[in-house]
């Protein structure tokens, strides 16, 4: 489980494309000491798995699958990323719950200043509209972001100087395509209650009550 809060940058050392899968070679742009084999690392908000380490560097693969679903097939050697280990047991809890398995690409579709902050507004697939709320918690390349409006198939979030400072977030123009994780919590709230919904339907009086949701958590 990662936060979405940003430990650093990392850049791209090498990108070994195997057909549809690729092997990367990151360089953290600062001290990471003690990576583990096996550990976890987002990159780009995509969790990856560490297979070879040295000093401040590492290698994971990226399959089919992730490749297919994310853009990490942008990143060419000299490219940068966001990187964010898993959480450890007992560390500060300052994001969100981000799971790194990205739901759908993003587009930046249009970037204003407001005061010292820029708003980013990124358009999607609208199939992953109904888990965007508005104040809401979505993860972008990774970064933990609040959101500010939101539509069907849209949404703006308000960045400030530091998170321009620290992310790869400062280069982002219209057209960059960006991983977009929604709010683990909405699916599987929707998850459970779809067969309750869908009874509901076929009865007068629906069996999913507040007692019934307060008794198992919600």
């Amino acid at each position: 489980m990662f936060t979405g809060l940003i430990m650093g940058m990392g850049r791209i050392e090498a990108a070994d494309n195997r057909g549809a899968e690729t092997r990367f070679r990151i360089r953290t742009l600062f001290d990471l000491p003690g990576i583990e084999l096996g550990e976890s690392i987002a990159v780009n908000g995509t969790c990856l798995t560490v297979e070879t380490h040295g000093d401040n560097w590492f290698t994971a693969y990226a399959s089919r699958e992730t490749m297919s679903v994310t853009s990490l097939g942008e990143l060419r050697v000299g490219s940068e990323a966001n990187l964010e280990r898993a959480m450890a047991m007992g560390d500060r809890f300052g994001g969100h719950i981000v799971a790194g398995h990205v739901d759908a690409l993003a587009e930046v579709a249009e970037v204003r200043p407001a005061g010292e902050s820029n708003i980013y507004k990124l358009v999607f697939d609208a199939a992953h509209g109904r888990y965007v709320i508005p104040k809401g918690s979505i993860a972008l390349d990774g970064i933990s972001l609040t959101v500010n409006e939101c539509g069907e198939d849209w949404l703006e979030v308000n960045i400030i100087p530091e998170t321009q400072k620290a992310t790869t977030i400062s280069n982002w123009k219209p057209g960059r395509k960006v991983n977009m994780e929604t709010d683990i919590i909405g699916k599987y709230v929707e998850r459970m209650v779809t067969p309750w919904a869908a009874k509901g339907k076929a009865e007068t009086k629906s069996t999913l009550t507040m007692d019934y949701l307060r008794e198992h958590g919600f």
